[in-house]
């Protein structure tokens, strides 16, 4: 059998539809997310609180102490939101064994551990569990996160948060690539 130059074009053109069918999935998506983002704000018990923190958040520096303050102040509203909104690292949780460090997706979590046999665990942010959308609003959200802020600066925020949840470099080169396509 021969493969002909139609066999390829109609190959292609298939090949063509079905990526095209999975943008559209993938945007679709997005449009829902951004038609949601944020929505549990507007609601108790967050709006308490960002309405007495945000001007306050407004006028510090992302990551200083200061800001690490507010948060703690910010804390029960940002747990409520943090639990409803799975675009932020903290939806995700893993509990690391204290001893060996043998890590556990939340709901996985042995009551010993399998390596060491600890029964003690320390609860930690999983990044890893996130999907594709929950990264691209994440993105989003803190690219916005940045105009809030008197001194904002995303390339620095991109910085801080790969300390702060432990992403990869290239991560981290993804996303700062991003922003160099739609520097706003």
């Amino acid at each position: 059998m021969t493969y002909t130059k139609e066999d390829c074009i109609r190959d292609t053109k298939e090949h063509i539809s079905q990526v095209r069918e999975f943008l559209l999935v993938f945007q679709q998506e997005l449009a829902r997310r951004a038609l949601e983002h944020d929505k549990s704000k507007l609601e108790s018990p967050e709006i308490e609180l960002f309405t007495e923190y945000t001007p306050k958040l407004k006028d510090c520096t992302y990551g200083s102490d200061l800001y690490k303050s507010y948060l703690d102040g910010l804390k029960p509203a940002l747990d409520h939101h943090y639990a409803v909104n799975s675009h932020h690292p903290e939806h995700y949780k893993k509990n690391v064994c204290i001893i060996c460090f043998k890590e556990y997706k939340k709901d996985d979590t042995p009551n010993r551990c399998e390596i060491c046999l600890n029964g003690t665990f320390t609860e930690e942010t999983d990044i890893s569990q996130m999907n594709l959308f929950d990264i691209v609003e994440m993105f989003c959200d803190w690219y916005a996160a940045t105009m809030r802020h008197k001194d904002g600066d995303i390339m620095k925020s991109i910085e801080i948060n790969q300390s702060r949840f432990k992403y990869s470099d290239d991560l981290k080169s993804i996303m700062e690539n991003t922003v160099r396509v739609m520097k706003l």
